[in-house]
């Protein structure tokens, strides 16, 4: 059995404005920059997301999710091709909340595909990148059995 023909590379940017749905959609998350192997995504402030309404701080999971989808788009990449693959393992180290108000932006980044793995890692801020929010290094699991 042959693979099916893919377009040649991963337009994120498309990806997002022509995305229907889904669990990003409903957040809110959309496309903010790329490169080579690494993607830039928002996730907007919103009163529906907040975990501590006393403080004004985001929920985890809202940014959990940012991360995971813009690590997984840095695959796709580094990979030149939107190919299946699944998050196999994704930590994230929190370092402070992020403000109340702000947009998070989530940036992640595929530094290296082995044979069934990918490698990433990456960061969110709400404003300053050299006042991180978050930390987050993964690996995703390569499904079509092509690096």
């Amino acid at each position: 059995m042959t693979a099916p023909m893919l377009p040649p590379g991963f337009d994120p940017a498309r990806f997002f404005t022509a995305r229907v749905g889904g669990h990003g959609a409903r957040l809110g998350i959309g496309y903010r920059a790329h490169g080579e192997d690494w993607c830039e995504l928002l996730l907007p402030f919103r009163d529906d997301l907040v975990g501590d309404p006393a403080r004004g701080v985001l929920a985890s999971g809202p940014i959990v999710t940012l991360m995971d989808m813009a690590t997984s788009v840095g695959v796709w990449l580094k990979r030149g091709a939107f190919l299946p693959h699944a998050t196999l393992d994704l930590r994230l180290d929190y370092l402070r909340p992020a403000a109340a108000g702000r947009t998070v932006v989530g940036r992640g980044e595929c530094y290296r595909v082995a044979r069934q793995v990918a490698f990433v890692r990456g960061m969110a801020h709400d404003g300053d990148p050299d006042d991180p929010v978050a930390h987050v290094a993964g690996t995703f699991m390569l499904l079509d059995g092509a690096a």
